[in-house]
């Protein structure tokens, strides 16, 4: 099972898609690593700097509504994997993204729209880090000095399994 949980990045739009995740004209890389330095450089938010230092740091994002959504490519997935980015907290996902990220071990994590809303208003977004209790399916979001919210989760059986075996491939790996 990958590690998850660590410094956040916010990103503050909703429907933000696949070409914005990794744009297109790198999808014939032939290695996950190449897509690694083109993690969203074609997204358009202000004061988002995509090659910032806190982009390298960051471990867990968190959106809006209908993250991932255009192309139903596995490279949108990889390009945050090999970024050590292993969890996506957002409003909702499009279907196929959200099942690419299970399929690669990855959290793709569904909130509420109020406790989106409530971590874009109260958390400090230079500061904001994420502890991932998977076992007690919890998010636990702290910031400046003692400043903190938990978040519980759901997640599918099936889509436990895929992350506690590390993806797809291992989870068949064992399996079959």
């Amino acid at each position: 099972m990958k590690t998850f949980g660590g410094p956040v990045l916010f990103l503050d739009r909703s429907d933000i898609n696949t070409d914005e995740i990794i744009p297109a004209r790198y999808l014939n890389e032939v290695t996950k690593e190449a897509l690694g330095p083109h993690l969203l450089e074609d997204l358009k938010l202000p004061g988002f700097d995509p090659k910032g230092d806190f982009l390298k740091k960051c471990r867990v994002v968190v959106s809006r509504a209908n993250f991932g959504c255009g192309s139903s490519r596995e490279h949108a997935p990889w390009s945050l994997e090999v970024n050590d980015i292993t969890a996506v907290a957002a409003q909702g996902f499009a279907r196929i993204f959200r099942q690419n990220m299970f399929n690669c071990g990855m959290l793709a994590i569904e909130l509420a729209s109020a406790d989106i809303d409530g971590l874009f208003s109260a958390c400090d977004k230079a500061s904001t880090i994420c502890d991932v209790d998977f076992s007690q399916k919890t998010l636990i979001f702290s910031w400046g000095k003692g400043m903190s919210r938990s978040i519980s989760f759901s997640i599918t059986q099936f889509d436990e399994a895929l992350v506690k075996a590390g993806g797809w491939l291992e989870f068949a790996d064992a399996r079959y």
